[in-house]
C-alpha cells in the first residue's frame, strides 16, 4: 500500500496537550514523520494531500468494522430454532444477543489502551484470531449457559476489528478526510444488515443453526489472511504508550476530563440509540400493527437500509465543501424535527401508513450523518491516545444499545413507543450539542470554517 508525503501538524506537537478548538483537519501530527525499523507505518494525511481514491481503506476498514454487525445480523433468523434445539425460552436465546453487545463494549475499552501500547496490527491479529475460535466453539455449544458465555467472549474479540479500525483511519488521516472515510465505511458496514440475516436464514434452513458459526468463523479466517497481507502498521514505535493498567486507567481519565471529547462521543451513541429504536421495534410495529407480511417486511427493511448507505454516501461527498461540525450542529435539529414529526404522525394516524414510512425513511437517511462527523472531530482531540479514545466512542455506541434495545417494547412495542425512543434519543443529542460544546455559540471555537 502506499503512503502519501507527510505533512506535520502542531496540534500533537507536545505529547498528551489537547486543543480547546477543533478544526477542519488541514493539518496533522508531526510525530507521524518517525517511522518504526521493525514495521512499515502510514503517516497522517491531511485534507489537501488526501490520496483521490480510499478504496483499498474503505474495503479493508469496512470489512474489519463489518465483524461485530455481520456476528450478530446473520445470526438473528436462528434464535427461535436455537431456543427449541437447546430446549431454552425465547428470552434466555435473546440474552446470546445481550452478551455480545456487553462483551463489545468491555472488549473495545480493554483493547484500545492495548493497542497504543502494541500497535495496531498485533491486537486486531489475536482478536480476530479468537473470533476463529469462538465461532468453531459455538458450533458444539451443548447448552444456551455455554452458548451466551461464547458469544459474549466473541463479541469480546470482535471489538478488536473495529476498534483498530476507528484507530488507523485517526492514525493517517484527519479532519474531512476522516469524517469522509468514516461515511465510506458504511456503505460496506451498511451491507451487513440488508443482507446478513438473508445469508444466516438460508444457512441455517439448509444446515441449521450451528452452521452459520461455521459460516462466522470462514468469514473470520479470510478476513485475518487480509488484515495480516494488507493492513500496514500504522502507530510507529516511538508513538506508542508505555505501562500496564495505570497508563491505561489513565487515558480514560484524560477522556472523561475532557468534555467536549465526552460530548462528541455522546452523538453517535444518541445516533445509535435512534437506529435500534427502529430495528427492535420495527418487526411489531410494521407486522403486527400494520399487518405487513414477512415479505412485505424484509423488502420494507432493505429499502430503509437503502437509506441509511445512501445518507452515509451524501454526508461522504457533503464533508468535502462543509466543515464537519457545521454537518452535525444543522441535522441534529432536523432529526430531532422529523422524529417529532413521527410521534405525531403514530399518535393521529394521520396519513396511514404510507406518510408513516416516508417520515421513517427519512430519519433512517440522517441517522449516518452525525456519527461518522462526530467521531472524527472526537478522535481529532486526542490523536496521542487513538486506540483509547476509539474504544471510548464505541464502548458508549455498544452500551447504549444493550440498553435501548428493550425501551420500545417495554413501551408497548408500538409504533407510538418506537417514536418516543426516537424523539428521546434525537432530543437527547441536539440538548448534548448545545449545552456541552460552543457549536451553537457566536464565535464558538468549532464554527471558524463556517
Amino acid at each position: 500500500m502506499s503512503t502519501p508525503t507527510e505533512h506535520p501538524d502542531p496540534r500533537s506537537a507536545t505529547p498528551g496537550a489537547t486543543s480547546d478548538t477543533l478544526t477542519d483537519g488541514t493539518t496533522n501530527d508531526p510525530t507521524s514523520s518517525v517511522t518504526s525499523s521493525a514495521a512499515p507505518t502510514a503517516p497522517v494525511v491531511p485534507d489537501a494531500a488526501a490520496p483521490r481514491s480510499l478504496t483499498k481503506y474503505v474495503l479493508l476498514l469496512g470489512s474489519m468494522c463489518a465483524l461485530p454487525a455481520i456476528s450478530t445480523d446473520i445470526y438473528l433468523p436462528s434464535l427461535p430454532e436455537v431456543a427449541h434445539d437447546l430446549g431454552t425460552t425465547a428470552t434466555a436465546a435473546q440474552l446470546t444477543m445481550t452478551g455480545m453487545l456487553i462483551g463489545a463494549a468491555a472488549g473495545q475499552l480493554v483493547i484500545g489502551p492495548t493497542s497504543d501500547r502494541f500497535g495496531r496490527r498485533r491486537p486486531v491479529l489475536v482478536g480476530v484470531a479468537a473470533h476463529v475460535v469462538t465461532s468453531l466453539l459455538c458450533m458444539v455449544a451443548p447448552t444456551i449457559g455455554l452458548l451466551i458465555g461464547l458469544r459474549t467472549a466473541q463479541g469480546f474479540f470482535n471489538a478488536s476489528a473495529s476498534v483498530v479500525a476507528m484507530a488507523v483511519i485517526r492514525d493517517r488521516f484527519v479532519g474531512s478526510t476522516a469524517s469522509r472515510l468514516l461515511s465510506r465505511l458504511m456503505l460496506v458496514i451498511g451491507v451487513a444488515p440488508l443482507f446478513a440475516p438473508s445469508i444466516g436464514g438460508l444457512i441455517a434452513g439448509q444446515a441449521g443453526w450451528r452452521a452459520v458459526f461455521g459460516a462466522l468463523a470462514l468469514f473470520g479466517a479470510g478476513l485475518w489472511v487480509v488484515v495480516w497481507r494488507r493492513l500496514p502498521e500504522t502507530l510507529p514505535a516511538d508513538r506508542r504508550r508505555h505501562g500496564g493498567l495505570r497508563t491505561a486507567l489513565g487515558g480514560y481519565r484524560r477522556l472523561v476530563t475532557d468534555r467536549h471529547f465526552v460530548a462528541l462521543a455522546l452523538l453517535p451513541s444518541l445516533g445509535v440509540a435512534v437506529l435500534m429504536s427502529y430495528v427492535v421495534a420495527s418487526p411489531f410495529v410494521l407486522r403486527e400493527g400494520y399487518g405487513l407480511s414477512a415479505a412485505q417486511f424484509s423488502l420494507l427493511f432493505a429499502v430503509n437500509g437503502l437509506g441509511l448507505v445512501g445518507g452515509a454516501q451524501v454526508n461522504a461527498a457533503l464533508v468535502r465543501r462543509v466543515s464537519p461540525i457545521r454537518i452535525v450542529r444543522v441535522v441534529q435539529p432536523l432529526s430531532v424535527t422529523l422524529t417529532l414529526l413521527l410521534l405525531v404522525l403514530a399518535l393521529t394516524g394521520a396519513g396511514g401508513l404510507p406518510a408513516l414510512l416516508v417520515v421513517l425513511w427519512g430519519i433512517l437517511a440522517l441517522v449516518n450523518f452525525v456519527p461518522p462527523n462526530a467521531s472524527a472531530l472526537a478522535l481529532s482531540r486526542h490523536g496521542q491516545i487513538a486506540g483509547t479514545a476509539a474504544a471510548f466512542i464505541g464502548a458508549l455506541q455498544s452500551g447504549v444499545s444493550g440498553v435501548i434495545s428493550p425501551v420500545s417494547g417495554l413501551l408497548g412495542g408500538d409504533a407510538v413507543a418506537m417514536a418516543v425512543v426516537m424523539v428521546a434519543a434525537a432530543t437527547g443529542g441536539l440538548l448534548v450539542l448545545a449545552l456541552a460544546t460552543p457549536a451553537y455559540r457566536r464565535g464558538g471555537a468549532w464554527t471558524g470554517q463556517i
